[in-house]
């Protein structure tokens, strides 16, 4: 499957605007964590915290679906592939990993965080531990900085593919012919005595 030029370009353009809208959700969320756990009136904390809980998840998972769709489809019908580079291929493993941690992890806890808020507001003490709040945005902050990275300086090269000859031997017949053709090749030039 291959994209027509101005078809790849809108598929790229949308994978763009969604990863940077990803990045800042996470951002806002990093805002919100911060101004709910250590800010200034127990309102504005209370607040914050309500906030995040009601409307954070659904942006950023709808952002890192159209994130990992775009991707999915810039891989299929690209010259990059999806695990034909190390930098695409770690790529998608960190795309679905986060979109994971965001349906698996993130998600579940949010009516805690809510019941937390309004704990503070009405000055009380939360009944559950909301400091680990401060790994969602600084995980998913670092490894979409690390993707960013990657699509621009695409390091690491093309992924290796261990192929499997006729009797199940790693390598393909003609490759180990080649390196016995190599070394017959390099035994019979001639040397040179000093």
């Amino acid at each position: 499957m291959k994209l027509a030029p101005r078809a790849r370009k809108a598929v790229l353009t949308v994978h763009i605007v969604s990863s940077g809208a990803w990045i800042g959700v996470d951002v806002l969320v990093a805002v919100l964590v911060g101004v709910g756990l250590a800010g200034g009136s127990d309102a504005a904390r209370g607040l914050a915290l309500r906030a995040l809980a009601e409307f954070v998840v659904a942006p950023m998972l709808i952002s890192a679906l159209v994130c990992l769709a775009s991707g999915l489809l810039l891989g299929l019908a690209t010259k990059w592939g999806l695990v034909r580079y190390w930098w695409v291929a770690v790529k998608l493993v960190m795309n679905v990993l986060l979109c994971v941690l965001i349906v698996v992890a993130l998600s579940p806890g949010m009516p805690e965080v809510a019941a937390g808020g309004a704990a503070i507001e009405a000055g009380q003490v939360p009944a559950a531990d909301l400091s680990s709040l401060v790994f969602p945005p600084t995980v998913s902050l670092i490894a979409l900085a690390a993707a960013t990275l990657l699509s621009v300086y695409k390091p690491g090269g093309r992924v290796r593919r261990r192929s499997r000859n006729a009797s199940g031997r790693p390598g393909s017949p003609s490759l180990r012919r080649s390196r016995s053709a190599t070394k017959a090749v390099s035994e019979a030039r001639p040397t040179v005595a000093a």
